[in-house]
């Protein structure tokens, strides 16, 4: 169903994929916006447990496009370096497939946006949770179900 990577040569093991996402701070979420036109967008995530956690206003683009079509693309770089020499750049990168859903209990909704606040803000916890709470009826919080992920780079 999903292609082979090409560059077998450049293939990450599942646990150096699962580091440069765990690691990552954003990625691209790609979505089929509108008039079927690609729609890529950067959010800061949460790669836990084969599922990627992101929060979201209430509306706008990337909202309305998963609503109409579940299937996303989401792209970390977790590195890059650039060898001018050989006119090339060496990517260390992450690239997930599956299908996003928004949050439906509240429970669910909760416990992303305590995951988020863990990675990004875990010093001012209790801040965090007075955020959510404050900001509980202007956000969703979203799931990716990853399907297929794979993981480019040189060696470390």
């Amino acid at each position: 169903m999903f292609r082979e990577m090409r560059r077998k040569d450049k293939a990450k093991t599942r646990s150096e994929t699962i580091r440069i996402m765990e690691e990552g701070t954003n990625g691209v979420l790609s979505v089929i916006g509108d008039e079927g036109y690609p729609y890529g967008v950067p959010v800061s995530y949460v790669y836990k447990n084969g599922k990627i956690y992101f929060h979201s206003a209430m509306e706008g683009h990337k909202l309305d496009a998963i609503k109409k079509e579940p299937k996303v693309s989401f792209c970390v770089v977790g590195a890059d370096n650039i060898d001018a020499g050989k006119f090339t750049t060496n990517y260390k990168s992450v690239i997930c497939f599956g299908k996003a859903h928004i949050a439906e209990s509240d429970e669910e909704k909760q416990k992303i946006l305590e995951e988020i606040v863990s990675k990004y803000s875990k010093d001012f916890w209790d801040g965090g949770m007075k955020y959510i709470k404050a900001e509980w009826d202007n956000c969703y919080a979203v799931e990716i179900e990853v399907e297929h992920m794979t993981g480019k780079g040189l060696a470390d």
